[in-house]
């Protein structure tokens, strides 16, 4: 294996990068037409069904009327276009027959459009990912309890991710209109049961005008923080019969909910605690709602010249702003007064845990630090699916939407500021701007070392990515467990160059949502790339075909260790403790033998495929015919053999 440490190679190439503070390097020039043409251009289409199908499949029953003015997935559809939903993503299924029939010819295939997808996690993964870059869900239609709960996971993932996503489930409620077999099969009582403690509002419509109120209700449930997916059941009949007078339904109008601020005298004395604080420190996870959300915790942290430290939700704060302490936690072991906003598992931010034989923790905080909280998070949860972590006193705790209480607490913090401690501050500032440059600077070198190694270093697979990309309107919309390189190195500071991750840490996530954020990003015209485990890749590798059936563009970067890694870690642990060895810890933990090829799997897929790439100097050629690809409009694997992390 070939092995480089801090060769002047390296540096210059992090250099021309424009990760060491050098001119920006020369943008990508496609190559050849004939090497950059998407895979999904040579797609065909499907054969057209025969005369005998036609026939059968056309052919009213025999009692039935031949013609029907009128259904109610018409009148479903039209309630959803009040709304503003973009898109429908669904494995296409007889339970809403009636809804999908609506959507394509009497809503014409637009608001919403049809996003065909090959699952029903896909379909739900996608809505999540949109959503957190548009700002808004789409809908998912899933059939009745199978299709459900292939959804779930999907589901979970958005509720723990707090993130707005419109399911619905078709289903045939009444047992006598049940045709034998299927019908009885993937029907229930109360479908909605499946998914009830992950969702954040549910409904089963037993009529027209009660579906337009559950779905108008629904979708302002769903968006309102803190956020979370809704289920909507839907009804075959109420779907398909003829509607027997539209003029006496009524489409609700739906009104957003202003987001609640925290109470006014609570942030005043907040901003007291924090002016007063000799090391404070602000701590965020999933605050940015909207493009305003940075800009607003920059205001605040300018306010102060105090260190912010992003959990990474969301895109909350720029990587390369000098108060971006990310990456020196240890400051949390010496503030005095700490602001956690909307954070997802405050008690392990501020804890060491300690995983050996007997699972041990201790306070990273020092005794006497004071503690502010202030978010929506408390506002809404439920028992049984502990993803609120353990408990964690708290000395203020301010509920409040996070983003929208910012502008508040931060003009609080500037009316009680003098001049005394703004020269305090000033001084605080310039020494957390050095710290910040020399975090960076180590990282950098860090970022060299095994710069020419076999398997390839993830620094690299990173610095050579943003080689080619940094001068695009990108935006980065996942990433593999751990890679870290990207916040490290990368400077993200537009409010859609991040995302965050997945929520519930359910494997199955990055692709689809990924491709979901891709979608959003097109209208926009924006570089939409992700990078992706291995493992993760394969649990939905068909989204990459609605992505090339869709023409969705985005550069997807497998980061292939060959192996469910962090498994492999623990089960190692697990061995070590017990004496046993470790010589057989690649026993259900890896993927080789034989080794998966990404790149295969994305051509036959539609998608363009470069790899698998095991030599680094393979891999920047491979990224620039990836990226012309995807320039001409259509999704790019390039599958990279990379060290484990």
């Amino acid at each position: 294996m070939a092995k480089g440490r801090n060769g002047s190679s390296r540096r210059n190439f992090l250099k021309s990068a424009g990760l060491v503070g050098a001119a920006a390097a020369t943008a990508v020039t496609p190559p050849a037409a004939a090497d950059a043409a998407p895979a999904a251009s040579l797609a065909k289409k499907a054969l057209p069904p025969g005369p005998r199908q036609i026939a059968a499949e056309t052919m009213p029953p025999a009692n039935d009327p031949v013609n029907q003015s009128s259904s109610g997935g018409d009148f479903m559809v039209d309630v959803l276009k009040t709304l503003d939903i973009d898109y429908l993503a669904i494995n296409c299924a007889s339970s809403y027959r009636g809804l999908h029939e609506a959507v394509v010819n009497h809503g014409g295939n637009t608001k919403p459009e049809i996003i065909t997808c090959v699952h029903e996690d896909i379909a739900v993964h996608m809505g999540q990912g949109y959503a957190k870059i548009e700002g808004k869900p789409i809908a998912m239609a899933c059939h009745g309890v199978v299709g459900l709960q292939h959804a779930t996971m999907a589901i979970y993932n958005a509720w723990c991710d707090r993130v707005p996503v419109l399911v619905f489930g078709g289903n045939i409620m009444e047992a006598d209109k049940r045709a034998p077999g299927a019908e009885w099969l993937h029907a229930g009582v109360d479908i909605g049961q499946i998914v009830r403690e992950f969702t954040k509002w549910d409904d089963q419509p037993a009529s027209l005008q009660h579906y337009a109120e559950s779905v108008v209700r629904a979708y302002k449930i769903a968006c309102t923080p803190p956020m979370g997916p809704v289920f909507i059941a839907l009804d075959g009949e109420l779907q398909e019969n003829p509607i027997p007078d539209r003029k006496a339904l009524r489409i609700p109008k739906y009104e957003p909910v202003i987001p609640p601020q925290g109470d006014a005298a609570a942030l005043a004395e907040a901003a007291k605690m924090l002016v007063n604080a000799q090391n404070p420190v602000i701590l965020c996870d999933r605050m940015a709602r909207t493009p305003d959300g940075m800009g607003n915790l920059v205001a605040l942290a300018e306010a102060l010249q105090c260190p912010v430290i992003d959990n990474y939700g969301r895109m909350n704060f720029p990587s390369r702003h000098p108060l971006n302490q990310s990456f020196r936690r240890a400051l949390i072991g010496q503030a005095d007064v700490i602001l956690a906003i909307e954070m997802n598992d405050l008690w392990g931010s501020l804890t060491h845990f300690h995983d050996r034989i007997v699972r041990t923790s201790n306070p990273a905080t020092k005794p006497g630090a004071k503690i502010i909280t202030l978010g929506v998070r408390d506002l809404y949860l439920k028992s049984n699916y502990q993803d609120f972590g353990r408990w964690q006193d708290v000395d203020l705790d301010i509920a409040g939407d996070g983003e929208a209480s910012l502008p508040a607490l931060t003009e609080a913090v500037l009316r009680v500021t003098d001049a005394g401690r703004k020269a305090a501050f000033a001084e605080r500032g310039k020494k957390l701007a050095a710290a910040h440059q020399a975090m960076v600077e180590h990282s950098k070198t860090e970022a060299t070392i095994g710069w020419d190694a076999s398997p390839i270093t993830t620094a690299r697979m990173c610095a050579e990515v943003y080689n080619q990309i940094k001068d695009e309107d990108w935006s980065l919309v996942g990433t593999a467990i751990r890679l870290s390189w990207m916040h490290r190195l990368w400077d993200f500071k537009k409010p859609y160059q991040w995302n965050g991750g997945s929520g519930g840490a359910g494997v199955g996530y990055n692709l689809p949502a990924s491709i979901g954020a891709a979608l959003a990003n097109k209208k926009h015209g924006r570089f939409t790339l992700a990078f992706g485990g291995d493992g993760d890749f394969m649990f939905n590798p068909g989204a990459l075909w609605t992505a090339a059936h869709h023409n969705i563009p985005i550069l997807y970067i497998v980061h292939n260790n060959r192996a469910y890694h962090q498994e492999y870690m623990y089960l190692t642990a697990m061995a070590a403790r017990h004496g046993r060895g470790v010589d057989r810890m690649d026993i259900g933990t890896t993927l080789k033998e034989p080794n998966i090829d990404y790149a295969t799997v994305a051509r036959g897929m539609g998608a363009h495929g470069e790899g698998p790439i095991t030599d680094p100097k393979d891999l920047a050629p491979a990224l620039t015919r990836a990226i012309a690809a995807v320039k001409a409009g259509g999704p790019a694997v390039v599958d990279v053999v990379t060290d484990p992390r």
